[in-house]
């Protein structure tokens, strides 16, 4: 639904910003990266006046969209919202796949706009670029955050810099080409792509849109929790599974949940966090099986799973925290289990699934087998992205219409 593009002020409730490991204020509505720690920022809200402000029955009538949630959002002028149409994304039962067990949900977030999550905290990154005033942003990707702030930032008139690791899946690339981004593909990783993005800060003039390392990210991702919670009934489901790279996701949907806590729209425990990785690329899960507060860089990070081979997050001891006050943990799966995951949600009850998005039915599948997750409990897993966005495997069986067709057979292959 089309949003009212006047100046008019919105009701938000932001009162400032605050270091995420040091606690150091920071002033609203000025144009901030890192605290001087080095570490994320967290927009803070004055939530006794949300409260008074606001009430879940209020959300009744406003469009099905992550804006519903204004009051829990920083952008202050409807004008400067940057909206491709974000949808509030369903929960997907999984009947066959997880038949003999508790309900298992996909939240599917591949409905939203350039086919991935990525959008929620892109939309709010570049809606807050355009309220501060800013008009070149870069970032390095492992393809969907390129690709959903090609499209946000072309909308809202801006230049986007986007740098990928050379086997970036290339539908990614084309697509972040396609949006209208200058797009580069280098040989290394994300952080090597983040390294280049860090330095071109002061000659190119364009402002680091980095996971983390600007503070609206997690705003965006934040509505995940929001919806979740309104579509449990303000209640919430017993773990969740979120594949965890970069891990904005699960750093926003914590915060979301001990917001609405804190006003009292839920009721009852919160869910245990999971932060779900690749054998390939786990440093969370290794320093939270180590009980680090820090994560280490990970060597020669690989996996079928793109989003998320991050060898290292400024944010590694906010998903840790996360994970530590939920009671939940981290478990990383191989490369071998997650495509057989994929395979057998496609093929059992008709969602492809990104590598990502699987990993967590590969991941949920085995804490099933290791007693970490009970049978009778109420699952979340998310789906990143679409599948469509990566390689599938071949299809290369034909069929010769100028020949007899022996019917019988077709079953069979």
């Amino acid at each position: 639904m089309p949003h009212d593009n006047t100046t008019t002020d919105r009701p938000t409730f932001v009162t400032h910003l605050e270091c995420s490991l040091t606690g150091e204020r920071y002033p609203a509505d000025q144009i901030h990266g890192l605290s001087r720690s080095g570490r994320p920022l967290l927009v803070r809200y004055d939530l006794a006046a949300l409260r008074a402000a606001v009430t879940p029955d209020d959300l009744r009538t406003r469009p099905a969209d992550f804006w519903r949630y204004r009051e829990f959002l920083p952008v202050r002028k409807t004008a400067n919202i940057v909206s491709l149409g974000e949808v509030m994304t369903p929960l997907m039962p999984l009947p066959r796949s997880s038949k003999g067990t508790g309900e298992v949900l996909v939240k599917d977030e591949s409905r939203l706009p350039t086919g991935s999550f990525k959008a929620r905290g892109l939309c709010l990154a570049v809606s807050m670029a355009k309220e501060l005033g800013l008009k070149r942003l870069a970032l390095p990707t492992n393809g969907n955050a390129g690709a959903a702030m090609a499209a946000y930032a072309v909308r809202a008139g801006m230049e986007a810099f986007v740098f990928c690791p050379d086997d970036t899946p290339t539908v990614n690339v084309r697509e972040i080409a396609a949006q209208g981004a200058h797009v580069w593909m280098v040989n290394g990783l994300i952080n090597d792509c983040g390294k280049i993005v860090a330095g071109g800060k002061e000659p190119m003039g364009w402002f680091d849109c980095s996971t983390l390392k600007e503070p609206y990210r997690i705003e965006g991702k934040k509505t995940m929790g929001l919806e979740l919670a309104e579509q449990f009934g303000w209640r919430l489901p017993d773990v969740i599974f979120y594949p965890t790279g970069g891990g904005t996701g699960l750093i926003g949907m914590w915060k979301a949940f001990q917001e609405l806590q804190e006003i009292g729209w839920i009721s009852g425990p919160l869910p245990r966090m999971v932060a779900v990785q690749a054998t390939g690329c786990a440093p969370i899960v290794k320093a939270f099986d180590a009980g680090a507060e820090f994560a280490e860089l990970w060597p020669n990070a690989h996996t079928v799973a793109a989003g998320i081979r991050v060898p290292v997050a400024v944010g590694d001891f906010l998903m840790l925290r996360a994970l530590r006050e939920s009671n939940g943990f981290a478990i990383a799966v191989d490369d071998a289990s997650i495509l057989q995951a994929r395979d057998e949600v496609s093929h059992h009850d008709g969602l492809l699934m990104s590598p990502e998005g699987a990993a967590t039915y590969a991941a949920y599948q085995h804490s099933l087998r290791d007693g970490r997750i009970q049978p009778d409990d109420t699952v979340v897993l998310f789906n990143c992205a679409s599948g469509l966005k990566y390689e599938l495997p071949p299809m290369e069986r034909r069929l010769d219409c100028t020949r007899p067709i022996d019917y019988a057979q077709l079953a069979a292959t």
